[in-house]
């Protein structure tokens, strides 16, 4: 908040990015472990993309209702308990026995997650007059792609020499260190709707919708797909009606339908994230088993682009509070284009140094769109819309991340089946990465549009 002590602000801004290093870290190094808990449990090229589906789900799922319950219960309190239920959910993730077991305790993670997500931009956003905010977004994006660069690397590290279980071990020592740093650097509370109600029918309508449209997505072709899809899409319309009437609703579905620049930049977000998420966990099978590169070197590849996404943030954030945060996104939007034009082209051939030149273009892209497309949402909402507006942007970014991986789980029944990827299915699995490249360049060019479509326009800046 704008008065609030300047070294409090940057205490505030230690704890957030320590969290905030957190989920991106162990979500990319993940990617280089999964061939390898793939093999420990025998499972099927499909079922590995539920280890994010899953915690994708949840953390989507549950992230706007535990911002609602963060205005009524207090932001700093929700966000603890968040660190708390994460960091042991992943602990236990290293002892799991099973696949089945590994996966719900990666769902349960995901609620943990959304109680942290749902909160943190908030807190950040109220920590922060607004011509410092978009440094402090800079800053808090640049710890996302520096977790994403160290995530690979580590990953791949920990996977060779100490095993998967590894990384589950180091990341909750990771929120055992947050929760320390919390109790003596994060000083206030912020209780924006003390003495409302909680809204339960629309959270389980929200929740119930939500679940089954990403469920639905993620199941496609099949019909049980299409049936969850047309059920998702019915509670959604059952939601916003009765929020539209409610007096305390969970979410203000009219910072959608009032809120131009609001809609048009989490709409951006979304189709960001649904086009470019699952490309690390593609290169990762495709550099592991089609290339034969192992997991050490593999990490190497792909910490390119993390790289450059850290330090363009960095730069795209203190641009931001200067120049047009939209306009600034928008072309970060373009560049993740064409570099995602660059990868349909990938074959069994192509030279490393060119996979790790279109990494880094996609680096720069990711940069220069995140944080001043953040800071564009945070500033379209009042105040007292923080924590919904955080809540808003982790549930656009993870239910992106959530319909990538549904796209490329798609992409991989289609064209290799519910098989394990063996040599004789590497051309099959070539074509699904291809199609799903396709699909997400695509979706970027309509992400272009979105983004463009709100400059103009009162708080666009």
């Amino acid at each position: 908040m704008p008065g609030s002590p300047k070294p409090a602000a940057k205490q505030g801004l230690i704890v957030l990015c320590t969290a905030t290093f957190l989920v991106p870290f162990m979500g990319s190094a993940l990617n280089l472990a999964l061939p390898e808990i793939s093999t420990s449990f025998s499972m099927s090229a499909v079922t590995v993309t539920w280890m994010a589906t899953a915690y994708l789900i949840s953390t989507a799922v549950f992230q706007i209702p535990f911002a609602r319950v963060a205005d009524l219960a207090g932001r700093k309190k929700v966000f603890l308990w968040g660190v708390f239920i994460f960091s042991l959910c992943t602990f236990l993730c290293g002892f799991a026995a099973s696949a089945a077991i590994l996966i719900a305790l990666r769902f349960l993670s995901g609620v943990g997650s959304a109680m942290m997500f749902g909160t943190n931009i908030a807190i950040l956003t109220s920590l922060f007059a607004p011509e410092k905010r978009g440094r402090a977004l800079g800053i808090n994006t640049a710890v996302v792609y520096a977790a994403l660069a160290a995530g690979p690397f580590a990953g791949g590290i920990c996977t060779h020499y100490f095993g998967w279980q590894s990384i589950f071990f180091s990341c909750a020592g990771v929120g055992v260190a947050v929760l320390l740093l919390s109790r003596f650097l994060l000083k206030d509370e912020w209780i924006e709707a003390r003495g409302e109600k909680f809204d339960l029918q629309g959270s389980i309508l929200y929740g119930a919708g939500l679940a089954s449209l990403i469920y639905g997505f993620s199941s496609l072709p099949h019909m049980r797909g299409v049936v969850c899809l047309t059920a998702g899409a019915a509670l959604f319309a059952v939601f916003v009606r009765l929020e539209k009437r409610h007096a305390c609703p969970v979410f203000n579905v009219r910072l959608f339908s009032g809120n131009r620049v609001f809609a048009l930049s989490s709409v951006a977000a979304l189709i960001n994230y649904a086009a470019t998420s699952a490309i690390v966990f593609m290169l990762s099978f495709y550099l592991q088993y089609v290339r034969g590169i192992d997991a050490r070197h593999a990490g190497l590849i792909l910490i390119s682009q993390a790289c450059v996404q850290s330090v363009c943030s960095l730069i795209a954030g203190g641009l931001s509070d200067r120049c047009s945060p939209s306009k600034t996104a928008t072309c970060g939007m373009c560049i993740i284009v064409a570099g995602i034009a660059g990868l349909t082209f990938l074959n069994q051939d192509t030279p490393v140094g060119w996979i790790m030149a279109l990494l880094a273009v996609l680096g720069t892209g990711f940069g220069v769109f995140s944080s001043p497309n953040t800071a564009v949402i945070m500033g379209s909402v009042e105040k007292r819309y923080y924590t919904q507006a955080s809540a808003t942007t982790g549930t656009m970014r993870l239910t992106g991340q959530a319909v990538s991986m549904g796209i490329a789980g798609m992409s991989i029944s289609w064209h290799v089946g519910n098989r394990k990827i063996v040599p004789e299915l590497y051309p099959d699995f070539m074509q699904s990465m291809h199609t799903t490249f396709i699909v997400f360049v695509i979706l970027c060019a309509v992400g272009v549009y979105a983004s463009m479509a709100r400059t103009g326009k009162t708080g666009n800046r």
